[in-house]
């Protein structure tokens, strides 16, 4: 296949876009949102979960539009940003907690809870924005988050995300092609946040919970999206963490980030080196993301 256009690291023949063009030309009423779900069901581009990918294919058809390859009707509309409708939540959130010390054996069973999509979404949000670090700002995609109880209160959450496309230590580690990353990226979750609560002290703890849940991710993963996850993966700060606890729940550290970012403008580092650490959920997970998937 003689590629004409490259985009989200898939290359696009000059058949792929005089595709996007007949389908157009077609349908010369209807909406740039109407065209995209159109496209979807010519090419029956759909998700795990068999919901069509259309903000994919909307991004694709106004980049070909971008590039001059199409013509796209005149917009309608300008819908609201995305980040802007899910502002951060509300910070200081007033809570009635005692400290909790005790060693790990006196702490009792986790109780751990999947709240994205839940009535209990909105308070994990509203604790990551008071209490971790870096606030909470609402992924894209994929994502869940969880919140961990013990006797009684909240004592840790966790976020997850879709995992970034390009990543050199993480791709080398699994082993897989371009073609294979494209196919399977969404096999893998990115921990975006983690917070213990700051008035939770109970040594060993925070490994404890970052095992915990990572046992269920991947089950939690299939109920809501239809998928599984086989690599989880997240950053940390080396200036402010060490990844004992992450080392502990048996992690993978394999090196440091470049320092650019998924939007650098060019291969000269703007931000800071992350360390980067893996968890595999399935002891074949080389295989399973290995597999070429179609769409």
């Amino acid at each position: 296949m003689q590629a004409e256009f490259r985009y989200r690291g898939r290359d696009w023949s000059a058949a792929d876009i005089e595709s996007v063009r007949r389908l157009i030309a077609a349908h010369p009423g209807l909406s740039r949102r109407r065209l995209s779900a159109k496209l979807c069901e010519a090419w029956n581009w759909v998700q795990a979960n068999g919901q069509p990918r259309d903000m994919v294919a909307r991004s694709l058809m106004l980049e070909l539009h971008r590039a001059g390859l199409v013509q796209l009707p005149a917009k309608r509309m300008s819908p609201p940003n995305n980040a802007a409708r899910h502002r951060a939540p509300a910070s200081e959130l007033p809570l009635e907690v005692a400290p909790l010390a005790c060693d790990l054996g006196q702490l009792g069973p986790l109780e751990i809870r999947q709240v994205r999509r839940t009535p209990e979404e909105q308070f994990c949000d509203r604790l990551l924005q008071t209490y971790h670090y870096l606030g909470y700002s609402r992924p894209v995609g994929e994502h869940l988050k969880h919140l961990v109880c013990g006797q009684g209160q909240v004592i840790a959450c966790l976020a997850w995300s879709s995992a970034p496309r390009h990543l050199g230590p993480r791709d080398r580690f699994i082993g897989w092609s371009a073609a294979q990353r494209r196919a399977n990226i969404e096999l893998l979750a990115y921990n975006t946040r983690y917070l213990l609560m700051p008035w939770v002290r109970v040594p060993n703890l925070a490994s404890q919970v970052l095992a915990a849940v990572a046992r269920g991710l991947s089950a939690d993963w299939e109920r809501l999206y239809h998928h599984p996850v086989y690599l989880a993966e997240t950053f940390i700060d080396p200036e402010r963490f060490r990844g004992t606890c992450y080392r502990a729940a048996n992690w993978i550290y394999l090196g440091l980030t470049t320092g650019r970012g998924k939007d650098a403008p060019t291969k000269e580092p703007n931000r800071s080196l992350k360390q980067l650490w893996v968890r595999p959920l399935a002891s074949d997970f080389r295989q399973r993301l290995c597999q070429q998937r179609h769409d």
